[in-house]
């Protein structure tokens, strides 16, 4: 065991803010490198005070490991580890509740594995109490040799708070700034919702028109389809990025994606997802259709048109829509995921105009949200339609506006959207009834789920209810809540989101719960009370649903609340070879080869695979992206003819055998 005495390194970072803030705090260098035995545990003694904040890293080589923290008392203060499983530093930080010896214990995650490590403890302090400082230190991660993010809140039309922490490039050392353009992923939705409700305004359109009457040559599926079911996600169209995965593009290594394939994969499509307006299914393939709906009635190319007519009108000179994945834009971040050694950069999805693609910085967001409340673009009108939810045929609400999450935090409405390309994180929270929100962006995949409810926490927890016990965020004072184990282990098992094409699989390790999402890598949940669960590295959460003290199901909430049924936890035998072959999709004009592997199914492409899928029940099988649910058909005698397949909000995709 290795003891590690912390101290306070006195120097601060230099930083510019845009008015008086209290500086960074004191930072500690202290690093050690060692080696991990395979299988073993290396652990360290930190000697800290109470009420004291540490953050660090584990960078790692050739080894992934787990950071689990003990206090003096021997409770467990945290579990850390690379959230997205493609290697990178494991970031750590934590807050002690009382003096003495708190033990880091690093371990291997795959067990029986080992290797080098360098262990950085790069910050102690007192835990902070200032709005300012409790950001800091959730920002604590990011550095002069890491990724970066920024942070602006805003009230009654005024910047309060804007920093920026860590670097936009680290090929180029270029620190990330309050002003440095940034990829805002899906948090874009709400400007091509504000384009089509101001063109509506302007006579140009109605939101209630079909949209073949701007895009004719999408096929007539019996019903319309129409521009407020494009932007209320309930359209029925295929979802591109999904399907084009099962198709075999590497989309999450940058492959391009032409912009005309949007349509063309409506084109293939052979009838619609679910009858318009009759279903919520979050859908990116709309939003891009609704852009060159924009741009048919318009004229003007959709970047050109928002630039003249929304973004300088509002003020907002640092923002432009990227046409093009490989379209340069000045002073822009670099968006960098985890890589075995560090970080990676990562290219932009192609094709995201509309849904994403929006790239502007914590101050321009600012001065859009100053016009959710003024509408001074626009009118009253258009902000209206903007923030009024769609209603489904049976007559509820989504809380979906035109491209906007509308819902209620602790007592105040809410106008929130977040964002993700391939590595870019974006969060835009809007309260009207306090004129005043928050936007946090990063250029990192893996940037930590709980940094925007932290700033919400410090600048607008005390103007908000308490926290109930179905809040999904963790309570004010950041205590973990106590669940008995007992619970917990009740929660073990499988999950199936029928809508989304998924299967969650819950387990107890160590103590603590996990969920696996899709065949992903596992992500822990911290509990908020005793049937809901944030997930720790993702914006999102869990509750469970009991039903005459049986768990019978759970809701996955994240841009959406998706029911999720209990599946059988003893799945019968079935005779795997029955199920190979050679299936044929010709709405995708591709080939899946289904064989036999260490006893499991296993799915082969040319560009992707082997894939493997796990037997549910019946003839239903679960696996990993891109194909996570899979149903077999029989003819009269029995013999498999072929299956349908999904994978979130991609689903019913038609393989049809073609060799046994």
């Amino acid at each position: 065991m290795r003891k590690l005495l912390l101290f306070t390194a006195l120097f601060l970072v230099a930083i510019a803010p845009l008015q008086a803030q209290e500086p960074l705090a004191p930072v500690t260098d202290r690093t050690v490198t060692a080696t991990l035995a395979s299988g073993g545990a290396d652990t360290y003694v930190l000697t800290l005070e109470a009420d004291w904040f540490l953050a660090g890293r584990v960078e790692q080589d050739g080894v992934q490991v787990v950071v689990t923290v003990t206090g003096p008392d021997g409770e467990r203060v945290g579990r850390f580890a690379s959230t997205v499983g493609m290697g990178g530093p494991a970031f750590f930080q934590f807050s002690t509740a009382q003096a003495g010896d708190h033990v880091l214990e690093v371990t291997p995650a795959t067990p029986e594995t080992g290797g080098a490590y360098r262990l950085h403890l790069t910050r102690a302090e007192p835990v902070a109490t200032t709005p300012e400082g409790k950001v800091n230190q959730a920002l604590a991660m990011f550095s002069d040799d890491t990724p970066g993010a920024a942070v602006s809140v805003w009230r009654d039309g005024e910047v309060v708070f804007a920093r920026g922490f860590g670097m936009a490039s680290l090929a180029y050392g270029v620190p990330f700034g309050v002003e440095t353009p940034t990829n805002i992923g899906s948090s874009s939705k709400q400007f091509t919702g504000f384009a089509a409700a101001l063109l509506q305004e302007r006579g140009l359109l109605d939101l209630d028109d079909d949209i073949r009457k701007h895009i004719p040559e999408l096929p007539d599926f019996g019903e319309p389809v129409t521009i407020r079911h494009l932007l209320g996600h309930t359209s029925g169209y295929r979802e591109f990025v999904n399907l084009l995965l099962m198709g075999g593009r590497q989309v999450m290594e940058s492959d391009f994606i032409a912009r005309d394939e949007v349509i063309a994969v409506v084109q293939r499509q052979p009838e619609l997802q679910n009858s318009p307006g009759a279903e919520f299914n979050y859908n990116n393939t709309a939003f891009g259709l609704v852009t060159i709906a924009i741009e048919r009635v318009t004229g003007r190319p959709f970047g050109q048109w928002m630039r003249d007519e929304v973004f300088l009108p509002l003020g907002m000179v640092n923002t432009r829509v990227r046409m093009h994945p490989g379209e340069v834009i000045p002073g822009a971040s670099q968006g960098l995921i985890p890589a075995e050694e560090g970080f990676r950069e990562v290219r932009d999805l192609g094709a995201s105009m509309g849904a994403g693609g929006i790239y502007s910085t914590v101050m321009d967001l600012a001065r859009w949200a100053d016009n959710l409340d003024t509408g001074r673009l626009g009118g009253p009108e258009v902000i209206r339609e903007l923030t009024t939810s769609s209603v489904l045929a049976d007559g509820d609400e989504t809380n979906y506006g035109l491209g906007i999450f509308l819902d209620t935090n602790r007592g105040l409405r809410r106008w929130q959207h977040g964002g993700a390309d391939i590595a870019h994180r974006s969060t835009l929270v809007h309260y009207p009834d306090l004129n005043a929100g928050y936007t946090v962006q990063s250029n990192y995949a893996a940037l930590p789920g709980n940094v925007g409810s932290v700033v919400a926490e410090a600048f607008f927890g005390s103007e908000m209810e308490a926290a109930a016990v179905t809040d999904a965020s963790p309570d004010d004072e950041g205590a973990p809540v106590s669940v008995p184990q007992a619970v917990l282990a009740s929660y073990e098992g499988r999950f199936e989101i029928a809508s989304l094409s998924i299967v969650l699989a819950v387990s107890l390790d160590d103590g603590a719960l996990q969920v696996e999402v899709g065949g992903q890598p596992a992500l822990d949940l911290l509990p908020t009370s005793d049937s809901t669960f944030i997930l720790d590295g993702a914006p999102a959460s869990l509750t469970f649903h009991r039903l005459e003290g049986e768990v019978t199901g759970l809701t996955l909430h994240q841009e959406g609340d998706y029911p999720a049924r209990r599946l059988p936890d003893d799945v019968e035998e079935v005779d795997l070879e029955e199920f190979t072959g050679r299936f044929f999709s010709e709405e995708l004009e591709t080939f899946y080869n289904l064989s036999v592997e260490d006893h499991a199914l296993v799915i082969h492409h040319l560009r992707f695979g082997p894939a493997r899928l796990a037997h549910s029940e019946g003839d239903t099988f679960t696996g990993t992206l891109p194909v996570s649910l899979v149903v077999f058909e029989r003819d009269d005698s029995g013999t498999i003819t072929g299956f349908r397949a999904g994978n979130g909000r991609s689903r019913d995709i038609l393989f049809q055998r073609v060799k046994p």
